[in-house]
């Protein structure tokens, strides 16, 4: 507590994450230059909030929609991701329930910007939306029609954030927010602080100066519940006859929950933010110089319990009562020969990120304007995973005869509905008994990543018509320069070269091999906790109950927090042993050398742009070049890659009427692959089943897009429009999958989801053909063909792939209703609708992208009151491909996995398609004028507490999933 109490007051005497002053030319867009022809409107409560984002879209030469705050340091939402949800076009992807990213028309390959330049985060697009705090904010705006000023990297469109600059207050302001927020699984109050100051000095002869500081606190705890399978089409004799029985699927097999998990994750997140903006404007030159100093430090622990069971023989089934549902799902049925597995595993992540400019503009005669910037972006993080593993081992067993061996029984399953199945052990302790569970796997890993980026713009605008050529009133150019390294190095515990894996069989004692069960290690060096939370799956539901939310475990915040301590109890464990452990924890890091990658990516940019005038009709055309060199090194070799890319792009807008405008838009877009992408290092998880390995020769992906539209404005901020889009995606970039021959599967390989292990034809030869095991062949034979150094581990390599596209449409509809009479003056509403439809090379959608969208809000502001209802629904889309738990399941449910080659037999690309189900969720947000000063607001977030739910191709659930309900109280005030 004194260590995040002294983080606050760091914050409070410090400067980070805000940003900005006036902007460069970077900065400017055609929107903010039309905003210096109309009234600038003081933007207070919902409804003039939504007017000004109709006027910002208005008289934008782009497609543009945008969030406007409500007031200082209130956007509609508390989080920037959950607001830009209410934007036409755009879905969100959540974690823990919180909004953390998004996608602009399907595409999940966008920009985050902060006034126009780069932000810094561990990938590509930029910082996380959930990181930035959305209290810094005065408008968000979603570009999805770029012009050629704009930085090249978005497919979908760019988030460019902006902020209260200081010269732009006409009086001193000070700002401060203090909220509560509870989330309801975690019964967690997070604290929550942003406080903003800004004023301007004129210097007389000196000049103009202007200052601005805003900090943020943010310490959050959040829970989330999941409860999944490994789903196995499996032929069944339901009645007994003798005969097969066909389920509701194209194959007639039966999808069988083969293996079921419970997982409930714990995430506490700290995060302080700080900005520091500085601005000077000479007295007697059009001109103005800024200093920009941004920053954002983030701590973050996960602790989480995986508890599944399992068995040893799937053909051992109890179909007495059992029964396939509309989708072939079984139900009702259960298992002999289970056994439990409980696992501890967690995460621990430090990030510090900063974005800073030092840039000016100068008018060197009333038509030409000068203007440049360097900007220098980094983040550095260091994220730990561990991994604290338990095994069933008869106690009894070993005790009588000296043999390690499982401790095993009987389950039965049954469900109600779309209910999480309930779950019943012949043996009720099986998880709560410690004589009957043993110490199995202690790992850690910790992971540096850094990554940053130097900008250097420079731009010249010329900004009256030449004669002769009054249809041309503006021209731009620039340049633009990047250099950026990505580096991303991992450390292993190893005993002497070894994980610790396996201990229950492995370690022994003076040549006698002995496990140590958890009471003995609990009694000895503690850590261990028991777990029974009495709001598991309270929003699902569960039918009856479920043996698996009952647990006792090693503690996970052991591992999150006290990861030291965790190593000098296992050391004392193993004191004496074969596996003896020497020094310290850091001591026995060693650098994994096969994951380590550097990149360097060097850009170079130029841009000419032409602002065409027809009176009714004008345009922005023009086009962008930039040139990328890069050079992506591992350990031990390196490799160099360089390509070109001419962006054109036109953006014209036709006013019908005045209150009526038209607009087309086309342009080419590209976007550099990820930075795992692009290095050819392998990275394996931690069960030796599957890895990745990039390519530094992969090229960008490269769409070309259309938009036309129609818009009309009436009223106060009313507004109804409709938009048609395509995009032409010219280069995916998709997985080859191959089965990789490694020595160290024999003896680490865990073949639990045996399903997922590939299998080799000859012992220590890699292949290309991946194998899976066949419907007649169970855990015992993939174990067999381990030992005997049959299997391999799945090592997906992405390249550039076929061509596909999406289409679609936009609504739009927004009016208050002031024509009412009275308090009903202040009812407004604000609703848009999308569907879109996509396809991409295999004949699959593209992943995150729904057919259908719906957001539709309502509100009303009357005498200091302002309320409003939020809803938010999206139809079912493709979450994942080829998902291991759901792999052998596609649209002809035969259970045989070809999902990549179309000349073998049982070809089927969409086995191991994961779908998330449609959904929808409501929020509330209230607040109340206590004086032109202080105003009380409360916020709720998915206010009925709606779970979510994953499918499999064939509509079966596969994967329920829960979070917190977070509500919010709090006081805003400002002088």
């Amino acid at each position: 507590m004194n260590n995040r109490l002294s983080k606050l007051t760091l914050a409070i005497l410090s400067a980070s994450t805000m940003g900005a002053a006036f902007p460069s030319l970077a900065q400017e867009t055609p929107e903010s230059e039309a905003s210096d022809a109309v009234e600038v409107i003081e933007v207070r409560g919902i409804a003039s909030s939504i007017a000004e984002s109709a006027r910002l879209k208005r008289f934008d030469s782009r497609i543009v929609d945008a969030i406007v705050a409500e007031d200082i340091g209130k956007l509609p939402d508390n989080n920037i991701a959950e607001a830009l949800q209410r934007i036409t076009g755009v879905s969100i992807s959540r974690d823990f329930g919180v909004g953390e990213s998004v996608t602009i028309r399907g595409i999940s390959q966008n920009r985050v910007e902060l006034n126009g330049r780069s932000t810094s985060g561990s990938g590509r697009g930029g910082i996380s939306l959930d990181d930035f705090p959305s209290s810094f904010l005065k408008t968000v705006e979603v570009v999805k029609s770029p012009t050629p000023e704009m930085i090249e990297g978005a497919l979908g469109g760019t988030i460019n954030m902006t902020t209260v600059r200081p010269l732009e207050l006409s009086e001193p302001l000070v700002a401060i927010t203090l909220d509560g927020e509870y989330a309801d699984k975690a019964e967690n109050w997070a604290p929550m602080f942003t406080g903003a100051a800004g004023t301007n000095w004129d210097l007389g002869d000196a000049g103009t100066f202007g200052a601005s500081v805003v900090m943020s606190y943010q310490d959050r705890t959040l829970r989330r519940d999941e409860f999944f399978n490994l789903v196995t089409p499996t032929e069944l004799d339901l009645d007994g006859d003798g005969n097969s029985d066909a389920a509701n699927t194209p194959s007639g097999n039966y999808l069988v929950r083969s293996q079921n998990t419970v997982e409930q994750k714990t995430e506490q997140r700290e995060r302080t933010a700080f900005g520091l903006s500085l601005q000077w404007a000479p007295k007697d030159t059009d001109a103005f110089v800024y200093l920009d100093i941004n920053a954002t430090d983030l701590d973050g622990g996960q602790e989480a319990y995986s508890v599944l069971n399992d068995s040893k023989d799937y053909s051992d089934l109890v179909l007495d009562n059992a029964y396939g549902d509309a989708q072939g799902q079984l139900h009702n049925f259960g298992s002999g020969s289970v056994f439990v597995q409980p696992k501890t595993w967690a995460d621990f992540t430090t990030n510090e990120s900063m974005s800073n400019a030092l840039g000016g503009e100068w008018f060197i005669t009333d038509k030409i304007k000068l203007s440049g910037e360097v900007a220098y972006t980094k983040a550095e993080s260091l994220r730990t995973n561990s991994e604290f593993n338990l095994r069933p081992i008869s106690r009894e067993q070993y005790e009588e005869d000296g043999t390690i061996t499982e401790h095993l029984f009987t389950i039965t399953m049954n469900q109600d509905g779309d209910q999480v199945p309930g779950i019943t052990f012949s043996d009720p302790d099986a998880l709560l008994d410690p004589n009957n569970l043993a110490i199995r796997q202690f790992t850690h890993q910790r992971y540096y990543e850094d990554n940053e980026e130097t900008a250097i713009r420079f731009d010249i605008e010329y900004i009256e018509p030449i004669a002769g050529w009054d249809f041309l009133s503006k021209m731009k150019a620039g340049v633009r320069t990047t250099d950026r390294d990505y580096e991303l190095d991992r450390y292993d515990l190893r005993n002497n070269g070894s994980e610790l894996k396996n201990l229950q069989t492995s370690v022994s004692y003076d040549g006698v091999i002995r496990p140590t069960w958890v009471d003995e290690f609990a009694e000895a060096y503690g850590g261990f906790k028991e777990i029974n939370h009495d709001n598991s799956f309270e929003q699902s539901g569960i039918s009856g109950s479920n043996a698996l939310t009952h647990y006792y475990v090693y503690d996970g915040a052991e591992l999150a927090y006290n990861i030291d301590g965790t190593y000098d109890r296992v050391k004392q464990m193993l004191a004496g042993s074969s596996h003896e452990l020497t020094g310290s924890l850091d001591d026995n890091m060693v650098r994994n050398t096969g994951s380590y990658a550097k990149i360097n990516e060097e850009t170079q940019a130029l841009y000419a742009q032409f602002h065409l005038d027809f009176d009714q009709l004008t345009a922005v055309v023009g086009a962008r070049y930039v040139k990328t060199d890069l050079t992506s090194d591992t350990y031990d070799q390196s490799g160099n890659y360089d390509y070109s890319d001419f962006l054109p792009s036109i953006n014209a807008t036709y006013t019908v009427t005045n209150d009526t405008i038209l607009r087309f838009a086309a342009a080419k877009v590209m976007r550099r692959p990820e930075f795992g992408e692009l290095s050819p290092a392998l990275s394996v998880d931690n069960s030796l089943v599957t890895g990745t390995q990039g390519s530094y020769q992969l090229d960008p992906y490269r769409i070309t897009q259309y938009d036309i539209s129609a818009e009309h404005y009436f009223g106060d901020g009313g507004m109804v429009s409709a938009a048609l889009f395509y995009k032409d995606v010219e280069s995916f970039t998709v997985a080859s999958s191959s089965c990789v021959a490694d020595p160290n599967t024999v003896e680490g390989q865990n073949v639990t989801e045996y399903v997922n292990v590939c299998l080799l034809d000859t012992a220590g030869v890699s292949q290309s053909d991946v194998n899976y095991v066949t419907g007649d062949q169970d855990l015992a034979y993939v174990e067999a063909q381990r030992d005997a150094g049959l299997t391999g581990i799945v090592i997906d390599t992405d390249i550039n792939g076929g061509s596909g596209e999406v289409a679609g449409i936009e609504l739009a509809y927004q009016q208050q209703f002031s024509f009412l009479p009275g308090m009903w003056s202040g009812l407004g509403v604000s609703t848009n609708y999308t569907y879109a439809d996509s396809e991409q090379p295999d004949g699959n959608p593209l992943l995150d992208i729904s057919n259908h969208t719906f957001n539709g809000q309502i509100y009303w502001e009357n005498a200091g009151f302002q309320i409003r209802l939020a809803y938010n629904w999206r139809d079912k889309y493709l979450d994942t491909q080829d998902e291991k738990r759901v792999r052998p399941v596609g649209a002809l449910a035969t259970g045989i996995y070809n999902r990549t080659n179309p000349d073998e037999a049982y070809f089927d690309p969409t086995l191991g398609n994961n779908y998330r189900d449609a959904r929808g969720q409501f929020d509330f947000s209230a607040s109340y004028d206590v004086n032109d000063n202080i105003t009380l607001v409360a916020n709720a977030v998915n206010l009925t507490g709606e779970p979510i739910t994953q499918v499999t191709e064939l509509d079966s659930i596969w994967q329920y999933s829960e979070s917190d309900r977070r509500f919010t109280f709090g006081v805003r005030a400002r002088w």
